[in-house]
C-alpha cells in the first residue's frame, strides 16, 4: 500500500533539516535516531562553536531540534535502529528495533542521514601515541575543552605554552585506504587555533599541514585572521612521530618547504582526525540493501547527477553519510533529499 510519509534515518543536522523540510512541503515525517537525543555528532561530541561566525554550536542546534520536536507532523523514534526493509518506492516497510521491541513503519520514501565517525588515531600508520600520551588529543577532544572554556594539558592540568595541530590524520592516506580529503579539517583546526589563542593568549600555536584546503569563505573568515590577528604559525611539513621527552612531547618530521628534518617540543598535540562512515551508516546500508562505495559511505551513482541519489529508487542520502561534508553541504543536501523524497511519495499516491 502506498504511503505519504517520509522516513528519515538519523537525527543529526541532515536528518533534522530533512524532517523540517518534508513537513513544510506538506507531508508527515518519521525520524529514527539511534541515540537518546537529537543533534548528531555536534551535540554528542560537545562541539563548541561552528565555523559559521563562531556561533555557539549547542545554541544553534537546540533551535533546530526544537523546531522538529515541537512539530506535530514529525513522529520521533529515539534509541531506535533500523534492522530491515522490504517493498519499493512509494510503499516501503521498514523494521526498527528499540527497548520496547520491534515494529514496522510504512513510508513512501526514505532519507538516510546517518552522519560520520571521527577517524580512530590508533589506525594511523604514523606513530602519534594517542592512547599512550595524555597530552596527545584529537580535534574532537579539543572541542570539548573549548566548550568548557578550559584548554589544559591532561597530564598536569596546566595551560599549554606550545600547542600544535597535525593535519590529515586518517585522510589522504593510501596506506590505510582513506585516499580522500575530509574537507573540513583544515578549517576546523584554524577555527580551534583562534579559539585557543582567545582562551590562552600566551600560547604559541602551530599547524603542520600537507596543503591547507580552505573552502568557500573560510580563506578570509578563518585562515587569514588566524595568521594575521592571532599569529598562528602554519608550517608545511609531515609529522611522522610524537614521543615523550621529559614532561614535553617531541614532534618529529620533515619541514617540506625547507627540505630538512624537524624536531620541536610541544605541550599539547592535537590530531586533526578526518571523517569515516559511521557505524550507523554501514549498518543501515546493509539493512536497506544500499550499495556502499569502497570507503563504506553510501554510494551515489555518478551518472545520476543527483548528489542525493542511491542505488535504490525512492531512497535518498543527505550529509556525511555520502562522504565528507561541511555543514553547508549537509543542509543543502537535506533540502534536496527532502524535495526528492516528497516528490516520490506523492507520485505513488497519484498512481
Amino acid at each position: 500500500m502506498a504511503s505519504n510519509r517520509v522516513l528519515i534515518i538519523g537525527g543529526g543536522p541532515a536528518g533534522l533539516e530533512a524532517a523540517r523540510n518534508v513537513t513544510e512541503l506538506g507531508l508527515s515525517a518519521v525520524l529514527v535516531e539511534q541515540r537518546e537525543r537529537l543533534g548528531g555528532t555536534p551535540i554528542a561530541a560537545q562541539y563548541a562553536a561552528l565555523t559559521h561566525g563562531f556561533r555557539d554550536a549547542e545554541e544553534a542546534f537546540n533551535g533546530i531540534i526544537e523546531r522538529v520536536t515541537q512539530n506535530s507532523q514529525v513522529a520521533l523514534h529515539l534509541n531506535s535502529r533500523v534492522v530491515g526493509m522490504e517493498g519499493a518506492a512509494g510503499s516501503f516497510r521498514v523494521k526498527i528495533e528499540n527497548s520496547r521491541g520491534a515494529q514496522t513503519l510504512d513510508a513512501g520514501a526514505i532519507i538516510v542521514a546517518t552522519g560520520f565517525d571521527h577517524f580512530d588515531p590508533a589506525r594511523e600508520t604514523q606513530i602519534y601515541n594517542y592512547y599512550e600520551y595524555p597530552d596527545v588529543i584529537t580535534i574532537a577532544d579539543l572541542e570539548a575543552m573549548l566548550k568548557a572554556k578550559q584548554v589544559v594539558r591532561r597530564s598536569n592540568g596546566a595551560s599549554p605554552e606550545r600547542l600544535c595541530f597535525i593535519q590529515c590524520v586518517g585522510s589522504r592516506d593510501r596506506q590505510i585506504g582513506n585516499e580522500y580529503c575530509s574537507k573540513v579539517c583544515c578549517g576546523i583546526a584554524s577555527k580551534q587555533a583562534i579559539e585557543v589563542k582567545q582562551l590562552v593568549p600566551s600560547c604559541k600555536v602551530f599547524i603542520f599541514y600537507i596543503d591547507m584546503r580552505m573552502y568557500g569563505y573560510w580563506e578570509n573568515e578563518i585562515y587569514w585572521p588566524a595568521q594575521e590577528k592571532y599569529k598562528v604559525n602554519y608550517i608545511k611539513g609531515i609529522v611522522t612521530e610524537v614521543i615523550q621527552k621529559g614532561d614535553k612531547l617531541l614532534v618529529r618530521g620533515e619541514d617540506t618547504t625547507m627540505g630538512r628534518p624537524m624536531e620541536v617540543t610541544m605541550d599539547l598535540v592535537v590530531l586533526s582526525v578526518g571523517m569515516e562512515p559511521s557505524k550507523g551508516t554501514k549498518t543501515v546500508a546493509q539493512a536497506l540493501g544500499l550499495k556502499q562505495n569502497k570507503y563504506g559511505f553510501i554510494d551515489v551513482p555518478p551518472e545520476s547527477l543527483d548528489p542525493t541519489a542511491t542505488s535504490i529508487p525512492g531512497i535518498f542520502v543527505a550529509g556525511a553519510a555520502a562522504g565528507p561534508k561541511d555543514l553547508d553541504d549537509t543542509i543543502s543536501m537535506a533540502g534536496l533529499a527532502s524535495l526528492r523524497a516528497v516528490t516520490t511519495a506523492r507520485k505513488s499516491q497519484s498512481q
